[in-house]
C-alpha cells in the first residue's frame, strides 16, 4: 500500500511542493481519465477522489437513483459503485509516486473509510469538528463518535502493513472570515484527536485568507503547534488556495492561486490544494484542474524561502499566541479530547463566527481591518482576552458583503501584469510553448 506521508516527505527532500486538485466525477471513465491526466501534470502531484454530496450524508439510495437516471453527481459515489468498478477506475494509477486521497465532507465517514480501505487506499481527510459544523445539523456529539470509529478503522490498517494518513480540515472552517488563530487551533486539536485514536501519519490544514503576512504567521504557528503536540508523528502542513468568493477574472484567479503557492513555500507547508480559474462559475473540467496544478507548481518552483524562515517557525507571533491559548484551554477541560471538544463548544471556548450549526454558540464575530488582516470584533467566551489584539466594530450587512467579496474584488480589480501573448512576442522571446500552455 502507498504511504501518503512518505510521498510528501520525499517531495520535501527534493525541494518540491506537492500540488493536489479537488476533483471528483460520478462517471467512472471520467474519474479515471481525470486521475490519469493529473498524475503527470507536475513534478509532485497527489491524486484526489472527491466524493459526491449524497454519499457524504449517507444517502446511497439517492446516489443510485441519480446514476440509474444518468444524472451527473458532484463527486464519485464510492459506496454505491461495486468494488469491481472502483478497482477499474484505479487500476494501475495509485503508486509510490502518485498516492490517491479520498476527500468527502462527511460527519459519518465510516462507510466511506471502509470502502476506500477495500480498494487499497489509505489516505483521507476531515475531522469531528471540521466535517460537522459547516456542513449540516448533525449533532457534534454524533460526529465525535463517528470520527472516533473512523480513526480506529484507519488505524487498524497499520496491522496490515499500511501507514494510513488522515488530514484535518480544521484550518478551513467556512473558508473565510474565521480569524487564523481559531483555524490553527481547531486543526491542531483535530490532529491530536487523530493521534490519540492511533494514527501516526497526519496533516494539518490552513486556508489562505485575506493577508499574506498573517497567513505566513498562521502556517508557521501551525507548524510550531504540530511539533509541540505531535512529536512522534509523521506530520506535514497543507495549504488550501482561498476558499471564499473567488475572483471571476482569469488573471485574478491565476494571481490568487500563485500567491497561495508562494505562501506554502515561504511559510514551510509541504502540500497545496489548488483551485482553478473556473471556480467562480462552475465545476472545473479535467483540463482546468491540470492547468491549475501546473500554474501552482511553477509558482512554487520560482519561490525561494529565505533561510531566516526556519527561525520564524519557533518565534512567537500573534496567531500562535491565540491558537496556543485556545488549545491549552480545551485540553484543560477533560482528559478525553473528544469530551474536551464537546465541552469547549458548549462553553463557547471554541466558537466559529457566522457558523449557524446548533452546537456553535454563535457569539463571536470578525472583520477585516485596514491592513487586510482578519481580526476579532467580538470574542464571545473565547479564552483569548489576554493575547488577542485590538478589536474592531461589528460588521453591518453591507460590511459583511464587502468582507465576503474582499479578496475577489482585490484580485479582479488589479491589472493583469502579463502582456497579451501574440505571435511576434512569442517568437521574439522564444517561449511560444509556455505562452500556449498556460
Amino acid at each position: 500500500m502507498t504511504s501518503f506521508g512518505r510521498f510528501v516527505a520525499a517531495a520535501r527532500a527534493r525541494g518540491a511542493l506537492v500540488v493536489q486538485p479537488r476533483m471528483g466525477f460520478s462517471e467512472p471513465a471520467r474519474m479515471r481519465a481525470g486521475l490519469l491526466a493529473t498524475k503527470g501534470a507536475a513534478e509532485a502531484v497527489a491524486g484526489t477522489l472527491t466524493i459526491d454530496s449524497y454519499t457524504r450524508v449517507c444517502d446511497e439510495p439517492a446516489a443510485v437513483r441519480a446514476l440509474n437516471a444518468d444524472v451527473s453527481l458532484n463527486g464519485y459515489p464510492i459506496t454505491s459503485y461495486s468494488p469491481h468498478t472502483s478497482h477499474w477506475v484505479l487500476d494501475g494509477i495509485p503508486g509510490a509516486g502518485f498516492p490517491v486521497q479520498v476527500r468527502h465532507g462527511s460527519a459519518s465517514p465510516q462507510r466511506i473509510v471502509a470502502a476506500l480501505a477495500r480498494l487499497g487506499l489509505t489516505a483521507t481527510e476531515g475531522g469531528p469538528v471540521s466535517y460537522c459544523l459547516p456542513y449540516g445539523r448533525t449533532p457534534l456529539v454524533d460526529s465525535m463518535r463517528n470520527w472516533q470509529e473512523a480513526c480506529e478503522q484507519l488505524a487498524a490498517l497499520r496491522a496490515e502493513g499500511a501507514e494510513p494518513h488522515l488530514e484535518s480540515f480544521g484550518g478551513c472552517m467556512l473558508g473565510q472570515l474565521c480569524p487564523p488563530g481559531l483555524l490553527v487551533a481547531i486543526s491542531a486539536l483535530e490532529g491530536l484527536f487523530f493521534h490519540r485514536a492511533g494514527l501516526r501519519s497526519i496533516s494539518l490544514s490552513y486556508t489562505q485568507q485575506t493577508s499574506p503576512e498573517q497567513d505566513r504567521q498562521a502556517v508557521r504557528a501551525l507548524r510550531r503547534l504540530a511539533a509541540e503536540l505531535l512529536p512522534d508523528t509523521d506530520w506535514h502542513v497543507v495549504v488550501y488556495t482561498y476558499m471564499g468568493v473567488y475572483p471571476r477574472s482569469p488573471h485574478g484567479a491565476r494571481a490568487l492561486l500563485e500567491r497561495s503557492a508562494e505562501l506554502a513555500v515561504l511559510a514551510g507547508a509541504d502540500r497545496l490544494i489548488v483551485k482553478t480559474a473556473a471556480e467562480a462559475h462552475r465545476i472545473p473540467t479535467v483540463a482546468e484542474n491540470v492547468e491549475a496544478l501546473r500554474v501552482a507548481a511553477r509558482a512554487a518552483a520560482r519561490t525561494t524561502a529565505p533561510a531566516a524562515a526556519v527561525a520564524l517557525d519557533t518565534a512567537d507571533n500573534p496567531v500562535y499566541a491565540e491558537a496556543r491559548a485556545l488549545v491549552d484551554a480545551v485540553l484543560d477541560l477533560d482528559g478525553d479530547l473528544g469530551s474536551a471538544l464537546l465541552k469547549a463548544f458548549e462553553r463557547g471556548y471554541l466558537d466559529v463566527p457566522f457558523c449557524l450549526h446548533p452546537d456553535n454558540a454563535g457569539r463571536t464575530r470578525s472583520h477585516i481591518d485596514a491592513d487586510g488582516r482578519l481580526t476579532w470584533s467580538d470574542i464571545g467566551a473565547l479564552p483569548i482576552g489576554r493575547v488577542t489584539g485590538q478589536r474592531g466594530a461589528r460588521l453591518t450587512a453591507a460590511g459583511l458583503y464587502d468582507a465576503l467579496t474582499y479578496v475577489q474584488r482585490r484580485y479582479d480589480e488589479a491589472p493583469d501584469p502579463r502582456p497579451a501573448p501574440g505571435p511576434q512576442r512569442a517568437a521574439a522571446d522564444g517561449h511560444a510553448h509556455d505562452l500556449l500552455e498556460v
